[in-house]
């Protein structure tokens, strides 16, 4: 009688603590995709300003400088889904780097090269970002999605974190590299 007692009871115990445990991995993992989501924020708001940087340098024709500009305003002010301004940003980002001989015109240009360096580690920067974050939502939704934490519903109220999906490519349609160095 006592013996089972005290199985029940370290049962029970057993029970509670692998479903304590599996509730703070889900809570720490949508911590770690919040701190994700603020470092990608941060990159995509580092990509807008030296890509506003290179939209006014002069270093660009007018024409590309304005689209260019324009893709920055629409990412940094919501006009619509983050995820397709950002889209935007990156090819007008494409288009300035792909014009023909870009790079050769602006050898000589002081400070050109730094700031093109900038440009495309800051591209590169949110290429990595967004894969990591991507990898840590899908993390979590795995997690969250497994059969003890749905029916003893673990995750509490907290939404199911999103994927964020754009055009972060640095390769131009056909293949070539459009953002020099990182892309090759």
């Amino acid at each position: 009688m006592i013996a089972d007692i005290i199985l029940i009871v370290a049962g029970a115990l057993f029970v509670g603590v692998y479903l304590s445990w599996r509730a703070g991995r889900i809570d720490r993992l949508h911590r770690r995709v919040d701190m994700a989501r603020v470092a990608l924020d941060v990159t995509l708001l580092r990509r807008g300003s030296v890509a506003l940087e290179l939209a006014t340098s002069g270093l660009l024709d007018p024409a590309t400088s304005l689209l260019l500009a324009g893709a920055v305003h629409g990412a940094r002010n919501g006009e619509g889904p983050r995820d397709l301004a950002e889209s935007d940003l990156t090819r007008a980002l494409r288009a300035a780097f792909s014009q023909p001989g870009f790079r050769s015109s602006l050898s000589g240009n002081e400070g050109a090269d730094e700031l093109l360096t900038e440009v495309e580690a800051a591209a590169h920067q949110v290429f990595l970002a967004r894969k990591f974050y991507n990898d840590l939502v899908g993390a979590t939704r795995e997690a969250r999605g497994r059969p003890v934490p749905r029916i003893f519903r673990l995750a509490g109220r907290a939404d199911a974190p999103e994927f964020f999906e754009m055009d972060d490519s640095l390769l131009a349609v056909d293949g070539e590299p459009s953002l020099g160095r990182l892309a090759s």
